[in-house]
């Protein structure tokens, strides 16, 4: 006789219920391996994050990436405070570190690295109209902008460095032919 469904999930035991937070706000952030850390407790982890809105199979597959590639960056849809997450990934041995948000002040930033509008448009590949627009409030820098004008802000020699080329210049032995007569 086939059991009913209700007894098939009876056998299974009891599932534990998460906790989900109240409230919270998104935020975008990449776990690492703690430093010196062996094992990671991946079922603290994975709880960790579904109380703070992730599936448990988004949460699985988030540990299994973490585990495969040292790292991953995800985005935890409900974080009530950073800092109570990062103490329980850290008892579960990961690591994390919150992806900025912060907005650059475009003039700033330049004046910092004393360059004209037009030096810094050139340097780093943007365009001057842009550059002018966002300094005098007409425009904000798109996210991908803001991304960019923040890895220069933190790393500007860099950032320029990778927008050159080097200039090969093959060196031609010319041989003369010289006839006797």
């Amino acid at each position: 006789m086939k059991s009913s469904l209700k007894e098939r999930l009876g056998q299974l035991g009891q599932i534990k219920a998460i906790d989900r937070v109240p409230s919270g706000s998104p935020v975008v952030l990449t776990l690492h391996r703690a430093e010196g850390q062996r094992s990671i407790n991946t079922i603290i982890a994975a709880l960790s994050l579904a109380k703070r809105g992730m599936t448990m199979l988004q949460a699985k597959r988030a540990m299994e990436t973490l585990l495969q590639n040292g790292e991953v960056t995800l985005n935890v849809q409900k974080v009530e405070d950073v800092t109570i997450l990062a103490a329980e990934l850290d008892e579960a041995g990961v690591v994390l570190t919150v992806m900025s948000k912060r907005v650059i002040d475009v003039r700033k930033l330049r004046e910092r690295l004393q360059l004209t509008q037009e030096q810094f448009a050139l340097q780093y590949g943007l365009d001057i109209d842009a550059i002018r627009n966002w300094e005098h409030g007409r425009r904000s820098p798109d996210t991908a902008a803001q991304s960019y004008l923040r890895t220069i802000d933190k790393m500007p020699d860099r950032v320029r460095l990778a927008q050159e080329e080097e200039v090969l210049i093959e060196q031609s032995e010319e041989v003369h032919i010289s006839t006797f007569r």
